[in-house]
């Protein structure tokens, strides 16, 4: 079902520093995720799945590559008037690039002003998860709410690391504590859980507009929703509702999935995450037809594993290994690996993300590593094995362990 009177605004400007090197030449939403998707598929499913077919996508830092992406891979029909627009930073309000995400909004008010919707979604491009925002919207409606927040329940004693809402009975807010120091409300009827932020609002296009405009004219504002805007609005007693995404049900659900949502904006996280996709019965699945995961389809032949002459054996066990790949002669264990990656013989790779177009050369040794696009592994390279010669070379190491290797590194 098509809904036409919400307009999307997707928030893809991120700088994502804590996800460096791999943001050294992209936004944060184009990074790679799962073999052969971005970060922004996510979300961008998310809203296609449930019926959303007039979305803007709001871009700013290092955006090429997320600019090719989406225009290769997210063509809706402008016959239907559905569409997937990018929106780059234009300085239509000044002499800035966008100073908070309210002001990133701000800046593009007029795409609300032309589509004239009754709601406006401003989701971020940067989390993985799958929702059904149809229901977040009917919730919006059925309380006759100005603006709806999305929150996720989490452990009070994790409460430091998120924005953390508090609500009444009703589910109405009642305040907001960004990385709270000291224990929060708890949410209702769970004394060991709170609510965090998880950045994604529905509003009612007035009251949008109205205060873009009056947080605009505030010199000290940061131009943030979290920071400035939903206190703003909280203050002249706005109907604000918390929508827990707990409930939120999607077709072909599984148990383990309910309720998952992840922020990849570290290495360690975002490391982890894609190891999850390995699990037999994941949190997230990629596999389902009842809620597909789109996304720009390679034109490359399949996958092939090749030799089984003694110890040279070309096989992957607990991986994912995307279109394009040649598996020859080497070894592979709990990897994920996106389109166009050699793997050369009797080497080696465990617990590591390999992106597009990499080369591991003969009797090479990786573990727990990322190794970004187009890079070329010389033979008997190691990585992963020794922390202090991995920062020797040059390497970025995370608190986790994980060994990052920047894009188009040439190793020697």
């Amino acid at each position: 079902m098509s809904i036409d009177d919400a307009l999307v605004m997707i928030l893809a400007g991120g700088e994502g520093k804590r996800l460096f090197p791999l943001t050294q030449d992209r936004a944060k939403p184009a990074v790679p995720f799962g073999g052969r998707y971005r970060i922004i598929d996510f979300v961008l499913n998310n809203f296609i799945n449930s019926g959303f077919y007039k979305i803007k996508v709001l871009t700013q830092y290092k955006s090429d590559s997320l600019n090719k992406h989406i225009s290769k891979g997210w063509a809706l029909s402008p016959f239907l008037n559905q569409y997937v627009d990018l929106v780059p930073a234009q300085m239509r309000t000044g002499g800035t690039w966008y100073q908070g995400t309210a002001d990133a909004v701000y800046q593009n008010a007029f795409h609300i002003h032309d589509e004239d919707p009754d709601y406006v979604c401003v989701f971020g491009g940067d989390h993985v998860y799958k929702m059904d925002v149809s229901q977040m919207l009917k919730f919006h409606k059925r309380n006759q709410s100005d603006l709806t927040i999305s929150a996720i329940p989490i452990p009070i004693e994790e409460a430091h690391e998120f924005g953390i809402i508090e609500v009444d009975e009703d589910w109405r807010l009642t305040g907001f504590v960004e990385k709270p120091a000291t224990p929060p409300k708890a949410m209702p009827n769970n004394p060991n859980m709170c609510l965090a932020s998880m950045g994604n609002y529905i509003f009612n296009k007035d009251i949008l507009l109205g205060a873009l405009e009056e947080d605009a004219r505030i010199e000290t504002s940061n131009h943030d929703f979290g920071k400035n805007v939903i206190p703003m609005l909280l203050k002249q007693e706005k109907r604000i509702f918390i929508y827990n995404f707990n409930e939120n049900y999607f077709p072909g659900m599984t148990e383990k999935e309910k309720g998952y949502w992840r922020d990849v904006g570290g290495i360690d996280a975002y490391w982890q995450a894609n190891m999850d996709l390995l699990d037999y019965e994941p949190e997230l699945n990629l596999y389902s037809k009842e809620w597909p995961i789109r996304t720009f389809n390679y034109n490359y032949p399949p996958a092939k594993f090749i030799w089984q002459q003694g110890d040279r054996v070309g096989m992957a066990t607990n991986s994912m290994v995307s279109e394009g790949c040649i598996v020859s002669g080497g070894m592979l264990s709990r990897c994920v690996l996106s389109p166009e990656v050699k793997i050369n013989s009797y080497s080696q790779v465990y617990d590591s993300i390999l992106m597009e177009n990499v080369n591991v050369g003969r009797y090479s040794e990786i573990r727990k590593a990322i190794i970004d696009k187009n890079v070329i592994i010389p033979p008997y390279t190691k990585i992963g094995i020794d922390r202090e010669d991995d920062i020797r070379r040059g390497f970025y190491v995370s608190e986790g362990g994980v060994t990052v290797v920047r894009k188009n590194a040439r190793l020697s």
